[in-house]
């Protein structure tokens, strides 16, 4: 009885040595072994083996990118204060396992601290508006001087991002009204150039109305002058003079005048001489008044020769030659 308790019992022992000499490593992990206590062997993913009691797992590593964040509060060269949040993504390289488990004790720690010491030294150089232009520079300072610290320790930084920068309450308010003040700057501005465009527009939209009437008109007035006088050609030949025939023009004109009136609906009350005779007065003191001027015109013009006359200089003959005395003759 005796004899077969220990028989299992060292089965047993068997058994548990055999399977605790394999172990296994999962993809993208490394596995520190150390035996005594001091390094062995680095195993990477699959099945592996090792000497039960004499080795030991010592530990694990990750071999993905992982990913830190870390926020920052920092002052700017204007002072204004920001909490700036900066990502950092990193692995452990695969060739110095040796290097990210024994060197380093917490590498979070270490990456954080050299995080705060690029941003707080590269921030107060700029200015609030400068950090979010220039933020890709930031982070481009911040991985450079990540890699040179960290591949000594085994640590790969893949890329380093400012993902946010959040300035004080009271800044974002004052930023936003700035904002909000340039963009009604700006709708103003537009405004008043649509308000000139149209105003232009509409000048020379009447200018060249203006100028379309008034060529309107001028034509009407040619043509009628050109109707006149051809009626007055014809009343010559039928033996009527041209001052009958402008008066019989004048007359037809004034009823012409009064029959339009009439027949609008929406004129006004004008009273006008409405007699054959009052046409005839009219005439006559439209011809009374050319003659007047006709008159003027032949006295200014016999008056001007005169008055060039008048203005020329008038030319001075030379004086005439002495004539020389005759001498004395004493006898």
């Amino acid at each position: 009885m005796a004899f077969e308790i220990s028989l299992a019992l060292i089965g047993f022992v068997f058994l548990f040595i055999f399977f605790s000499s394999f172990f296994t490593v999962k993809q993208q992990s490394a596995v520190v072994i150390e035996r005594f206590g001091k390094f062995l062997s680095v195993r990477n993913s699959g099945l592996q083996l090792k000497i039960p009691v004499f080795d030991r797992i010592a530990g694990r590593v990750n071999l993905r990118i992982q990913q830190l964040d870390v926020i920052i509060e920092t002052k700017t060269k204007d002072n204004v204060f920001i909490k700036m949040k900066v990502s950092v993504q990193f692995k452990v390289i695969q060739e110095k396992v040796y290097d990210a488990f024994y060197k380093l004790e917490y590498p979070h720690d270490q990456i954080t601290a050299y995080v705060f010491d690029v941003v707080r030294a590269e921030v107060p150089k700029l200015k609030l508006d400068d950090v979010f232009e220039r933020k890709d520079d930031i982070a481009i300072a911040v991985k450079r001087e990540l890699n040179d610290a960290m591949m000594t320790y085994g640590y790969d930084i893949i890329n380093t991002l400012v993902t946010d920068i959040d300035p004080d309450i009271q800044v974002k308010n004052a930023m936003n009204r700035i904002n909000a003040a340039d963009r009604e700057k700006t709708a103003a501005e537009f405004e008043a150039e649509s308000s000139r465009i149209r105003i232009v527009a509409k000048a020379k939209a009447e200018a060249e109305s203006k100028r379309l009437q008034g060529q309107g008109i001028a034509d009407q007035r040619r043509e009628i002058a050109r109707g006149l006088v051809e009626s007055v050609e014809v009343l010559n030949n039928v033996g009527i003079n041209s001052q009958e025939a402008s008066a019989l023009i004048v007359v037809t004109q004034h009823y012409d005048t009064l029959q339009a009136i009439g027949a609008d609906t929406n004129s006004n009350l004008i009273l006008l001489p409405n007699s054959p005779q009052a046409a005839t007065d009219m005439l006559n003191n439209m011809v009374a008044s050319f003659a007047a001027s006709n008159q003027v015109g032949e006295m200014m013009k016999l008056k001007t020769p005169r008055i060039k006359n008048d203005n020329k200089p008038n030319k001075q003959l030379p004086p005439a030659p002495e004539t020389p005395d005759a001498p004395d003759t004493q006898i």
